[in-house]
């Protein structure tokens, strides 16, 4: 799977906010040291990619760089929690809970 840099910044903020230095590194150590993960870096094509996105689908920021960075490595689809996320049709939305 392909990701941002991004991610860290995501998903580490609730762990610290909590004070919760395990789980920081869980996520930490998912993200950095699972093989298949490749967590690329937000570059200035990729951030025009996200601001035409942002512009064209009324994206937060870091949906539109997440899903921008996807476009970019050429993925086929898309995974998120976030259902409001369907209206993009650049590539194939899948959300989590609805998958079995």
């Amino acid at each position: 799977g392909v990701t941002s840099t991004i991610t860290l910044t995501e998903v580490l903020t609730k762990p610290r906010r909590l004070g919760d230095v395990e789980l920081e590194n869980t996520y930490r150590k998912i993200l950095l040291q699972t093989r298949n993960i490749l967590i690329l870096p937000v570059v200035p094509v990729i951030a025009e990619r996200a601001a035409d996105l942002r512009a064209r689908y009324n994206l937060k920021t870091p949906d539109a760089l997440q899903i921008a960075t996807a476009l970019d490595a050429g993925c086929d689809a898309f995974l998120t929690n976030d259902a409001g996320i369907q209206r993009v049709t650049d590539l194939k939305i899948l959300i989590v809970s609805e998958l079995e």
